[in-house]
């Protein structure tokens, strides 16, 4: 692995990219996107192999953590080619984000590709209000993908829910008790205000991570854990379980000064703060400089200038960034 040269204004070190495959997805969440998206013509996302040549320019700058997100990546065309490449690279850490909707049959495909761990969504485990959340989803799905990728052999398996007021938020201790009884972990997300929706108020629906500790609390008591996830998110224990908890809070607890991500979105927009707009354009780069990669480095390691200091993300539900979350890359 090369020493790290990623460094922003801060002193923070960024070694930990997340790379969108797609904007597509066969779910329509009602926190992520529109129930009507229009998607980038295919000649406007980066192909597999610019995509490939982005994560190896960041591995080659010190990267140790590269996350595949999307919209839904499995549902991007020859993606195992994609994660076989870059399972070559020796990354500390290589893993990807899903709705699971593809796993029953992809799990073990993409364990024997090189890849070491996967974040699934699970917003609900009644049938009724995951088709709600979802618009397009069957839970029974996602339920046999969390169960092929327990079977194929994935060791770091972790369900993300992203809580709201009136939506899900009475079923936070049945959704711990599923993770303990899979014996995977399991982190609440407070939604982010990213994208004009219209569905529901994300003032009212915001549920802070306080509140959905004082839930668990009720039935388990959560014990801070030690290690660091490399991520946003901050964990707890349970003393009768290998269960983590996990709690992504970026209204109630700003984990900005920690932060050592970026984000490349499938347009090849290097982004530097979720919260911010503030990006570089890499597939220019990418397409004026087929030949070597030199450019792409020099530009990537100039970017880093550009990561502010913090998001600034209200908790009213007001939108500070227009564009949606399957556009920016989960």
């Amino acid at each position: 692995m090369s020493q790290n040269k990623l460094t922003d204004r801060f002193g923070r070190t960024v070694n930990y990219v997340r790379l969108s495959v797609t904007d597509r997805c066969d779910f329509r969440c009602v926190y992520c996107m529109a129930e009507d998206m229009t998607f980038l013509p295919r000649q406007q996302v980066l192909t597999l192999e610019e995509i490939a040549r982005v994560a190896r320019s960041f591995v080659d700058l010190g990267t140790e953590k590269i996350r595949l997100t999307g919209g839904e990546p499995m549902v991007r065309k020859d993606i195992l080619e994609l994660v076989k490449e870059i399972g070559t690279y020796g990354l500390r850490d290589f893993a990807m984000t899903t709705n699971g909707s593809q796993l029953a049959t992809m799990a073990e495909p993409l364990r024997k590709a090189g890849m070491h761990r996967l974040n699934i969504s699970l917003d609900s485990l009644d049938p009724e209000k995951f088709r709600n959340i979802t618009r397009t989803g069957k839970l029974s799905q996602v339920l046999d993908g969390i169960d092929a990728a327990r079977e194929a052999g994935f060791r770091g398996i972790k369900i993300n829910t992203v809580v709201m007021k009136g939506r899900n938020d009475e079923e936070v201790s049945e959704l711990v008790e599923f993770a303990r009884q899979k014996q995977v972990d399991i982190t609440f997300i407070e939604e982010m205000p990213l994208g004009e929706i219209s569905e529901h108020d994300r003032g009212l629906a915001l549920c802070t991570s306080e509140e959905v500790r004082d839930i668990i609390r009720k039935h388990h008591e959560l014990i801070p854990a030690t290690e660091d996830s490399g991520g946003p998110a901050r964990y707890y224990r349970m003393e009768d379980s290998e269960t983590r908890v996990g709690f992504i809070s970026p209204h109630s607890h700003n984990f900005c000064s920690t932060c050592n991500r970026v984000r490349v979105t499938v347009e090849g927009r290097l982004l530097l703060c979720l919260g911010n707009e503030h990006s570089v354009d890499l597939m220019r780069v990418l397409r004026g400089n087929p030949v070597t990669d030199d450019k792409l480095r020099e530009t990537i390691i100039n970017a880093m200038d550009l990561k502010p200091e913090r998001h600034h993300f209200s908790a009213n539900g007001d939108v500070q960034i227009l564009r949606f979350m399957n556009m920016t890359g989960g």
